[in-house]
């Protein structure tokens, strides 16, 4: 197996009391290996609420929140600077706002916001919900996920203190591991992602778990991004539409680094190796901006 990916069809609704399901082949896409039908549940009630942003403040919370302030190229190739400027990071109507533009800005051709929980919002476990309306147009590339807290837990090629994000050189990226709850590229506006990245299975050995689900207004309605996470699994759904499993393999590191803290990140990127992908930058669609409305982790 090379990979191993799902794609989900929500809300389907069913009036005669039967399923029907037609196939079309195509030319140079993935062979169907399996079909599952899941009835839709709520999550459950046993989680409770640890930690939370509503963003309801003049500002943004400095007690959970720190941006990152970067230059283009430094991590996937991006094309944006990050800027810690209330233009591309603020507080507005309730929500937090990062939102993307274009401008030549020291070195750059665009800007945009990343902000993470690093040593403020680390968590071990838990259910996480973000609810966000997302950017539009080719060439934004939002996400709401996750980072190891000690990315140096698991790297072999570099020590503690060395600048790892972007390197070439130091394998605490995959080691130590990523948890991608929700990112979309604007070149595909109908499809959200939910990935888990490690040693064992990323792209660089054409081995991912990842999972894709078919939305089709994420730029015009806010959806729920959700994820749960425990010793045994990490699961991704958006609302109550449940769309990927990663399970623990109890085989190592190596498919499970998932065994200590992680923080948050939310930030757009602009181009990048993925956002280029679907073909170059759209200039006239800028700005575009990323809305959420909250935060919010639970434990059991």
């Amino acid at each position: 197996v090379k990979s191993a990916l799902t794609v989900t069809a929500p809300n389907v609704e069913i009036t005669d009391g039967e399923l029907n399901i037609s196939f079309e082949a195509s030319v140079r896409q993935p062979v169907l290996s399996g079909l599952v039908v899941r009835k839709k549940v709520p999550s459950e009630s046993t989680w409770k609420l640890v930690w939370s942003d509503e963003f309801d403040g003049p500002s943004i919370d400095a007690d959970k929140w720190s941006p990152n302030v970067w230059p283009p190229r430094k991590v996937n190739d991006e094309d944006q600077a990050y800027t810690p400027r209330e233009k591309n990071l603020r507080i507005e109507n309730g929500h937090l706002v990062i939102e993307a533009h274009l401008e030549d800005y020291e070195g750059a051709r665009y800007t945009s916001g990343r902000i993470h929980s690093d040593g403020k919002g680390d968590f071990h476990y838990g259910r996480f919900e973000v609810r966000a309306r997302l950017p539009e147009g080719q060439g934004t590339w939002p996400a709401i996920w996750m980072l190891p807290s000690d990315p140096y837990k698991y790297a072999t090629s570099c020590e503690e203190g060395e600048d790892w994000q972007g390197s070439s050189t130091c394998d605490a990226w995959p080691n130590s591991g990523e948890i991608d709850i929700m990112e979309h590229v604007g070149y595909q506006m109908g499809h959200v992602h939910g990935t888990v990245h490690n040693e064992a299975y990323y792209w660089r050995k054409w081995e991912q778990r990842k999972g894709r689900i078919l939305l089709d207004d994420v730029d015009k309605d806010f959806h729920v991004y959700a994820l749960e996470w425990t010793p045994e699994r990490i699961d991704a759904f958006v609302g109550d539409a449940h769309y990927f499993t990663y399970v623990n393999e109890n085989n190592g590191w190596q498919a499970w680094p998932y065994d200590q803290p992680f923080h948050l990140i939310l930030n757009i990127a602009v181009g990048g190796a993925w956002g280029r992908a679907g073909g170059p930058i759209d200039d006239s669609i800028f700005p575009q901006r990323m809305e959420i409305d909250y935060v919010r982790v639970y434990e059991r």
